[in-house]
């Protein structure tokens, strides 16, 4: 397996290169010079060829394409245009705050859409099984932004029971360590701090988790439906074997691979496509971050954000790759 790993990894950076490549020239595709939003609309022409040349805009693409690829090999992200500060340095809580509330939101998806899968493949037909069934279908139609709006709508505005936006109370905000403000709260003994970021992890998580929920609840009754025909499924039945332990106990580990699949998959997903849901609930995470730079044409950014949110993606899969093993003994890697 450790020979396996090695060259798993070692085709990642071509994929990630390409990709780099990709994103670099689709960026200099948007219109409008970073020089002049940087400067202002009152800015002076030379004043804006100056600072082109200081950023090193001017140079050819190939050029600044290379030089880009040295300082990432060299451990360099680049220098944000809009902070002029190094991306390395600034990028973390956007990226902690994204992998927390996609944490969640994949620990509320793997939860209920596996048990609501088993329980719809143990009962099939009957009215559980429709009724889970046709929900996952609303569920993966169902817009985020719709939903994250009546989230707000019914639970802060009418109810009034969840905040509406942000990571924490902005009266008594969390001092960061690690910038995982639940891990941040738990460190410092901060138990009111920590149930207030649960409080406000709860409604973006639910309608972060809404879509992947439901993709692994039909993926987990395909599974299962399937493995339950199996022969030694009707041997264990015949046995007298409660039907509790069947379906968890010998079902579930054999029908798990497609599943945890469709989970990795699902939790890379989550990373890069959280921006709908970071923006209705001003979540300050990697989404939000890559579209400001975005709107100020802040090259760097954009390269650096998408290229670390594709590593972490293709190393989530590698990983399931792996657990395929783990799952399963009759799955060898050489």
């Amino acid at each position: 397996m450790f020979a396996y790993t090695i060259r798993r990894l070692a085709t990642l950076v071509p994929v990630l290169l390409g990709m780099t490549f990709i994103v670099f020239m689709m960026i200099r595709a948007i219109p409008g010079n970073p020089a002049q939003l940087i400067l202002g609309q009152q800015a002076t022409q030379d004043a804006i060829e100056a600072l082109t040349k200081r950023l090193g805009l001017d140079q050819p693409w190939y050029t600044q394409f290379f030089a880009y690829i040295k300082g990432l090999f060299a451990g360099d992200l680049g220098v944000s245009l809009k902070t002029n500060v190094p991306i390395s340095e600034e990028i973390w809580p956007y990226l902690a705050a994204t992998m927390e509330l996609a944490l969640v939101a994949m620990i509320i998806a793997i939860v209920v859409g596996v048990n609501a899968g088993i329980i719809s493949a143990w009962f099939q037909n009957s009215w559980f099984d429709y009724s889970a069934m046709v929900l996952a279908l609303v569920g993966v139609s169902m817009p985020i932004f719709w939903l994250g709006l009546m989230e707000q709508y019914v639970f802060s505005i009418q109810l009034d029971w969840l905040p509406t936006t942000g990571r924490d109370n902005i009266r008594v905000p969390v001092d960061p360590i690690t910038h995982l403000y639940l891990i941040d709260t738990l460190l410092q003994g901060r138990m009111d701090q920590f149930v207030e970021v649960i409080r406000h992890l709860i409604l973006p998580g639910v309608a972060l988790a809404t879509i992947p929920m439901a993709i692994i609840a039909r993926m987990t009754r395909s599974s299962m439906l399937e493995v339950m025909r199996s022969d030694y499924i009707r041997t264990a039945r015949a046995k007298g074997m409660k039907m509790f332990w069947v379906v968890y106990k010998h079902s579930l580990k054999n029908a798990m691979i497609p599943v945890v699949t469709v989970i990795g998959l699902q939790t890379g997903l989550l990373l890069g496509g959280a921006i709908l849901t970071e923006t209705i609930f001003g979540w300050p995470g990697i989404g939000t971050y890559i579209y400001d730079a975005i709107s100020f044409r802040d090259y760097p950014v954009i390269q650096s954000g998408i290229l670390v949110v594709a590593t972490i993606f293709v190393l989530i899969n590698l990983l399931v790759d792996l657990l395929y093993a783990a799952i399963d003994p009759r799955i060898k890697f050489k």
